[in-house]
Formats: structure tokens, sequence, C-alpha cells
């Protein structure tokens, strides 16, 4: 039987924090089939590297179906856990870190480690602040989110 071919979507995703802790937004524009969709939302009291995780977590989550996703993030946080196989290690670990103490934001690692198995996502690290458009308009959402929380 022949494997269904997987729906080819783009995501980019961005987190932001005013403050580490502060109030945080997170941000992710979804592209498939010549449409666009924009999520974003934000916490009172968090962190970028947690703004940065639920960004990536979100986008995935409003996929329906597997699909195959090219996940575009300027958080080296993110794209290495995958690319250097750091959650791998982790996972192994029984999730802690090579200090042997527990990954930071664990909970959040494990419900992105059980989204990233049920699409084919290549994860790639964008320069942020520069001159990618979506890169932009993610910080920009994420941000306006953030705001909400002050």
């Amino acid at each position: 039987m022949a494997e269904a071919k997987l729906t080819k979507v783009v995501i980019y995703t961005d987190g932001a924090c005013s403050g580490n802790p502060g109030p945080g937004g997170w941000a992710a524009i979804l592209m498939a089939g010549g449409a666009t969709k924009e999520l974003c939302g934000g916490e009172e009291s968090t962190t970028n590297n947690r703004m940065e995780l639920l960004a990536v977590i979100n986008g995935l989550k409003a996929l329906k179906r597997p699909c195959e996703v090219d996940l575009y993030s300027d958080s080296a946080y993110v794209i290495n856990a995958f690319v250097q196989d750091w959650i791998g290690k982790w996972v192994r670990n029984g999730w802690r870190n090579s200090a042997k103490a527990p990954v930071a934001n664990s909970d959040l690692w494990k419900e992105l480690y059980a989204l990233s198995s049920v699409h084919k996502v290549n994860f790639i690290k964008v320069k942020g602040h520069a001159d990618n458009e979506y890169n932009n308009r993610c910080d920009e959402l994420a941000v306006r989110c953030s705001r909400e929380f002050k």
C-alpha cells in the first residue's frame, strides 16, 4: 500500500518576553496551499524560552492531520534541540541534561516531542530581527500579545 502524501506546511514561530520572567507572548504563522493563518497568545509571568516553545507547540497543534512541515524559528534553543538531537539525549536520559539535572521546561519539551513525532518536521534556524518578513511578523504578533499582560 502506498504511503499517503503529506500536506506541505510552512510554519514560522517566535516568542517574546518583557523581562525574563515577565509578561510574554508567542506567535505562529502557518502557510499551506496558498492560505495563511496567524496565531498568537501569551502569559502573564513566563520566560522567553517558554514562549518560543509554546509558539512551536501551538503551530503544530493547529494542524488537523499529519503534515510535512518546514518550521522556521530564530530560537537556537528550539532548533538545536532537534538538529543537534539534544531532545533525543534528554529522552534517553530520562529528561535529564548532560549535567544530570532535570531538563528546564520539560513539560513543554515533552509536549513538543510528542507533536514532532506526529508530523515530519524540518527545523530551520532563521536570523531574528533581520529581513525575513514572516519572522518579523511573528515577532510583532508575539510582542503585541505579550503587552496584553502588562
